[in-house]
């Protein structure tokens, strides 16, 4: 689904990503975990086309296509989703009006019909239910006067309605008391953990993962994936930290 080789990118002239690697198939959730400034974020930003995330070497393959030849909203509508570490609130436009127009537009850019407004409420009431939030909750302005745990519920609301083949999310846990964090994690499996879906997790902790269970575990440093595994690989970084695996791979 995903092929990424030698991935190289800075951010205001200055090397974040540095020769990354990595491949994802449909059916798996891969999770990057890494210490601060290893360039967790600027892999997302890079992928889903953040205006000053410049790549200046590699490849990205996204099924079948060339991703750094896409504008950001060819990238979502070929399904690709990029879930933000800090939602943006956006005063003046209800999220309901928000969702209908993101999940149109990128049904356009795929050729497809429109949802007429039935539609859209029907599935807007599906998915929030999957998240536990009230429809109350989606016709106030987007993420203004939300809790850190409302806007990223409403973010993965958000997720199931536009129903990307790939989710990239980054640090869904940031902010998440434990039942805001459950409720997340098992909306993250009821909506991605599909045969023609995949998952990249980007992660500080475990946590996340006791919901969200990874396939594979990768350690970022340095702009570069420096050792994978499986899921066993993150319960070892939570109890031995980033540097010791960091240095034991440099050994």
């Amino acid at each position: 689904m995903l092929t990424i080789h030698n991935l190289q990118a800075t951010v205001a002239d200055k090397p974040i990503l540095k020769g990354l690697s990595l491949t994802i198939n449909a059916g798996e959730i891969h999770a990057i975990m890494g210490p601060n400034g290893a360039g967790k974020s600027t892999l997302g930003y890079t992928l889903g086309g953040r205006p000053g995330y410049d790549v200046t070497g590699g490849t990205v393959d996204f099924l079948g296509q060339d991703l750094l030849e896409l504008e950001p909203h060819e990238r979502a509508a070929t399904g690709l989703f990029l879930g933000f570490q800090y939602p943006v609130e956006i005063p003046g436009v209800s999220f309901v009006q928000f969702l209908r127009e993101a999940a149109n537009a990128q049904r356009k850019g795929r050729g497809e019909e429109p949802l007429s407004g039935g539609e859209f409420l029907k599935l807007a009431r599906e998915k929030a239910g999957l998240l536990r939030m009230d429809m109350d909750m989606l016709k106030r302005p987007v993420n203004v006067g939300f809790s850190g745990g409302e806007k990223k519920r409403a973010e993965m609301v958000q997720m199931g309605i536009l129903d990307p083949r790939l989710a990239i999310l980054d640090e869904t846990d940031s902010g998440l008391d434990i039942d805001a964090l459950r409720i997340c994690g098992e909306g993250i499996n009821a909506i991605m953990r599909k045969p023609d879906k995949a998952v990249l997790l980007i992660t500080h902790y475990q946590r996340l993962l006791d919901y969200v269970k990874p396939d594979f575990v990768h350690v970022l440093a340095a702009g570069r994936i420096v050792k994978s595994g499986g899921a066993d690989l993150a319960l070892r970084l939570e109890e031995e930290g980033y540097e010791a695996v960091v240095q034991e791979t440099a050994a």
